[in-house]
């Protein structure tokens, strides 16, 4: 338990990156995702040892999606989430993602668009499918996206280096 669980990110982040070149998010050595906002981060080291950094004021109940009010690719968006952060799955969360997309996404608002196609980029790259981050790239490139809906999807993105070529510009941050 700890007062905040950004700085402990940060800090295995620059450690992984200043040892390995990268942040590891598979295998041994690795670490999970860490979110704005997000109230917990687990680092496992290379023995298969589990640590869990969980900020002190963490709510008791946690929300972990799955909500039935949602639908089309809002839903296929929520439960990738589900499969990537709580399940640690990219593999599934991809699939899930992929194939949301394409059944979904001509009638999905441009801004649920955007955040597949990050998702897809993300993913794409932690799983070592770089040959498809240029395709999602220029789809997300493409859409027609508002300030407040461009940071939505900063926000949701875990691993800023790989949104950086293909957001729409402008881009802040």
């Amino acid at each position: 338990m700890v007062d905040a669980v950004a700085p402990y990110h940060a800090a295995f982040v620059a450690g992984m990156r200043g040892t390995y070149g990268k942040v590891l998010s598979r295998g041994l050595p690795r670490i999970t995702r860490y979110r704005p906002g997000a109230s917990r981060f687990s680092v496992v080291d290379p023995s298969g040892n589990i640590i869990t950094f969980i900020r002190r004021d963490e709510p008791a109940e946690l929300e972990y999606g799955g909500s039935k009010e949602l639908a089309g690719l809002a839903r296929v968006i929520d439960n990738a989430r589900i499969l990537r952060e709580f399940k640690s799955d990219d593999q599934a969360a991809f699939r899930a993602l992929n194939s949301g997309l394409r059944r979904h996404g001509d009638e999905a608002p441009a801004v649920e668009q955007a955040l597949a196609l990050a998702a897809l980029i993300e993913l794409s790259t932690a799983l070592g499918k770089v040959d498809l981050v240029p395709t999602w790239g220029d789809r997300l490139r493409a859409l027609p996206l508002t300030a407040p809906e461009r940071d939505q999807i900063r926000h949701s993105i875990a691993t800023p280096d790989t949104r950086t070529p293909w957001l729409p510009h402008p881009f802040p941050g």
